[in-house]
């Protein structure tokens, strides 16, 4: 993978041709996110990869539309990253917060290199797919993007204590589950 600077470098270049109708470049921004963008919107969906493909396609399809309104006021990850999540958060309030139900263990996604043996992956997959839809997405959000709590408060429709306490409640969830012996 090019160093960032490079990424970025070619990224402005496709997104002013993209913005003027560029096909190609468009698809070279595609191929350049779309990993990054997808891993998101699975977690967020629970690892529903059908419904975290459905999300990432809205996602290039919003920018699609939008690119000619984007601004350069940050880098063209950063502003799909934020689309692509935006949709996401937009149909977990159209569903009421219930973003997804629990998912089958042969839906969890494919392993690529982990830290941790393989299994301990799955288990924690399988463990971040069954907590209750909000605390799910509060701890994505904040544990797996880094995102602050009134971000996730501002996003969620929600108090920032909400976020913290979904947060609490559910890295104890984990910590209970992950405990337990098959």
């Amino acid at each position: 993978m090019p160093p960032a600077s490079a990424a970025a470098d070619h990224d402005t270049d496709d997104v002013h041709a993209a913005a003027a109708g560029d096909r190609l470049a468009f698809q070279r921004l595609y191929r350049r996110h779309v990993e990054r963008i997808h891993g998101a919107l699975c977690r967020l969906a629970g690892y529903d990869h059908a419904r975290a493909e459905d999300l990432t396609q809205e996602a290039f399809v919003r920018a699609w539309q939008k690119l000619p309104g984007f601004r350069h006021e940050s880098a063209f990850g950063t502003w799909l990253y934020r689309l692509a999540i935006n949709v996401a958060l937009m149909e977990l309030r159209a569903r009421r917060a219930d973003p997804v139900g629990y998912v089958d263990e042969d839906k969890l996604p494919e392993h690529g290199e982990t830290p941790f043996c393989a299994a301990e992956r799955e288990e924690l997959e399988r463990a971040i797919g069954k907590l209750p839809p909000r605390a799910r997405a509060v701890l994505v959000l904040h544990d797996i993007e880094g995102w602050r709590h009134e971000e996730i408060g501002n996003e969620l429709d929600m108090a920032v204590g909400t976020s913290k306490a979904q947060l609490h409640r559910a890295r104890q969830l984990l910590r209970r589950a992950l405990g337990e012996t098959p």
